[in-house]
């Protein structure tokens, strides 16, 4: 079983075919489809599944905290289920081909104290950006 379908089950999420489909169509590294990727993957598995279906699983995930909406340069949102695994993302500027990255080190380290303005600084989000081997 995945770890999304995992988490699910751990959490009492309720189980519907329709919903297992969407998580399994989410598992797997670096998985940063859009929500009509996901519903044209799920209606492989499961023909009868609607676009509406998709996007109100898709938006319960992200409202549990197990899903992240990830959004780069105003193309359209993407759905990450490694919300529980700490990375970083690196995108292409070309075709926006998204892939998690788990650089080292602290990423605040970067952010001297008197940049942070008296913020409590409780995340980072870095994003890499440039040209995949394919668009280079």
């Amino acid at each position: 079983m995945s770890d999304l379908l995992e988490r699910l089950r751990e959490r009492g999420w309720r189980m519907t075919s329709q919903r297992r489909v969407v998580a399994e169509v989410l598992d797997g590294d670096h998985v940063h489809l859009t929500a009509d990727e996901v519903h044209a993957r799920a209606v492989a598995r499961l023909p009868e599944i609607s676009r509406a279906t998709v996007y109100n699983a898709l938006g319960e995930l992200v409202s549990l905290g197990e899903v992240m909406e990830v959004t780069t340069d105003g193309r359209a949102k993407r759905y990450d289920p490694n919300a529980h695994h700490p990375h970083q993302h690196l995108v292409c500027s070309g075709c926006g081909l998204i892939r998690d990255v788990h650089p080292t080190g602290d990423p605040l380290a970067g952010l001297p104290a008197d940049e942070r303005f008296g913020f409590t600084v409780s995340g980072v989000e870095v994003t890499y950006r440039g040209l995949c081997a394919s668009c280079a």
